[in-house]
């Protein structure tokens, strides 16, 4: 395996590592603050008890953010050289301005979010949570503009070689940043409600007696069955600016190889890039169309518009449908919970067992969404302006690559399963009574049996 595709897969393994916990922390640190206003306002000890719980889960996923943060900022360096020596005038003060505005912020309040309470004023507790909440949102915010400004560049003009700014807003707010921003925020926000609605279910099915545990399902399926359609709806707004900037990328997603009027929806394929076609197909007509087009008539370019200059098109055809498939489940799930939860106010043991299994599936759909997302630009690392084999190392060996790659994947594996299994042992050990205690888990049995 040539070095340059070794160096991807390093890069990849280490962004999708990485990207698991601010996917928590983002739109945890909202919940917190949430939490701790509940709290404030009605004096219920349930929202303290929840705060207490998960604001242990931000520290957490925190931590290990910051760690593997650090690993990927030295791969520009050994591995992609060329990306800063090219772009570097505008992705260095982009990663600066996230340091100085973000990661500082939290740093500063991160300790007294954490040890402050009972020791500081409450306002003040209050404020360093939200300051925290800040700090996170603002991270997310520059990583996506640099992100978002490799895929539709703007802002900026070349001289010998080298990209140089003129417009920094028009570089921070490009055409796709937006759209991008917003989408993040949400899966975050998804990826977390499921994880609140799957340890409380996991409380529950193993007899917790606190009311606490009860408020944190209906608080993470409520959550879930709000976002759920807002996701949806970004994510139609998210394909049609795609469609506009990168509409090579929209066609490997469909796997649709000839210009069309009237495209189809593929719901199942095997793209054959050797014939250029697909075989085993599986489609709706029109659809396509009325999904990227919003007319059933609509055109949508093909691959062979592109050739010789779009993304591998069976991942992308596979990692997309993922990311969707997910979604649709995501929305049955919350719905159906939402539903039974507002009427009975207790869900049945298939179903909480369900949320449990569903409790990351959050990091799924972002990791499918992302690796759709990153796919797509090549062979372009910034579109249109540097080419991914040309920012690679001309110096660094396959050999040194692969054995890298080795150790991280190993040391990731095992940081990802620890991280889970704390996080479900947490769970556990919340509930001092036990699993035999709660007459809840008592009724669950009977039901199931």
């Amino acid at each position: 395996m040539e070095a340059l595709l070794l160096a991807r897969i390093q890069f990849a393994a280490n962004i999708t590592f990485h990207i698991l916990f601010p996917s928590i922390t983002i739109a945890l640190g909202w919940l917190l603050l949430f939490f701790k206003l509940r709290h404030n306002a009605t004096g219920d000890a349930r929202w303290k008890r929840l705060y207490g719980f998960w604001v242990k889960v931000f520290a957490l996923s925190f931590a290990m953010g910051v760690v593997s943060g650090i690993v990927m900022s030295f791969q520009f360096g050994t591995n992609w050289p060329g990306f800063m020596e090219k772009v570097g005038n505008i992705a260095g003060p982009l990663l600066a301005y996230e340091v100085l505005t973000a990661f500082f912020m939290e740093a500063t309040f991160l300790g007294i979010m954490l040890y402050g309470q009972g020791r500081v004023s409450n306002r003040i507790h209050t404020l360093a949570t939200l300051l925290v909440c800040v700090g996170t949102s603002l991270s997310a915010f520059w990583i996506i503009a640099l992100n978002s400004w490799m895929h539709t560049p703007s802002g900026f003009e070349m001289r010998e070689g080298v990209a140089h700014a003129v417009d920094w807003w028009a570089i921070v707010f490009n055409p796709s940043m937006p759209y991008r921003l917003v989408h993040m925020m949400l899966a975050s926000g998804l990826t977390i409600s499921f994880l609140v609605a799957g340890l409380s279910a996991f409380r529950l099915l193993r007899g917790s007696t606190a009311d606490d545990a009860r408020l944190g399902l209906k608080v993470g399926v409520t959550l879930a069955a709000v976002l759920i359609p807002a996701q949806i709806l970004v994510g139609d707004l998210h394909g049609l600016n795609t469609l506009k900037h990168q509409p090579a990328k929209i066609a490997a997603m469909e796997g649709l190889w000839e210009t069309t009027e009237g495209a189809p929806l593929l719901l199942f394929a095997l793209p054959d890039e050797t014939t250029r076609s697909n075989r085993f197909e599986l489609a709706v007509p029109n659809m396509a169309s009325l999904i990227l087009t919003h007319d059933l008539n609509g055109e949508v370019k093909g691959l062979n518009a592109f050739e010789g200059e779009h993304p591998r098109v069976a991942p992308m055809f596979w990692s997309f449908r993922i990311m969707v498939g997910m979604g649709m489940l995501m929305l049955a799930a919350s719905w159906l919970s939402a539903a039974l939860l507002w009427r009975r106010g207790t869900l049945p043991p298939l179903l909480l067992r369900g949320l449990v299994a569903m409790s990351l599936c959050g990091w799924v759909a972002i990791v499918a969404g992302w690796y759709t997302t990153e796919m797509g630009r090549q062979p372009w690392l910034v579109y249109g302006v540097l080419r991914t084999a040309d920012a690679a190392a001309a110096n660094v060996g396959a050999g040194l690559i692969w054995t890298s790659l080795a150790v991280y994947l190993a040391l990731y594996a095992a940081l990802t399963v620890a991280y889970v299994l704390v996080l479900f042992h947490m769970a556990y050990k919340q509930d001092a009574n036990g699993p035999q205690a709660s007459p809840l888990a008592n009724t669950l049995k009977e039901q199931a049996e």
